[in-house]
């Protein structure tokens, strides 16, 4: 998950597909977002660019291959967050 304050886009990563947005939202609906996060645990990210990028993907859609890299660090912070990598 990556968020700014006004925005805020979820994403899910299954291998061995690409990561894809599950959800995006801005204002009142962002808030809901980051907050079903923290219920569920997710880590979150603040990356206020990657975050308005992300925000022109559709829905269920897969990441496009500019964005790759920039999300890499976002997955690779959330693995060490959670303690599955060091």
């Amino acid at each position: 998950m990556t968020e700014t304050r006004s925005l805020a886009v979820a994403l899910k990563y299954e291998k061995p597909r690409a990561p894809r947005v599950t959800a995006i939202g801005r204002g009142e609906i962002a808030r809901r977002i980051l907050e079903e996060a923290e219920k569920n645990g997710v880590p979150v990210s603040e990356n206020p660019a990657l975050a308005q990028a992300l925000s022109n993907v559709e829905i269920e859609q897969e990441i496009p291959d500019n964005l790759y890299r920039a999300v890499a660090e976002v997955l690779t912070y959330i693995l060490r967050v959670s303690g599955r990598i060091r």
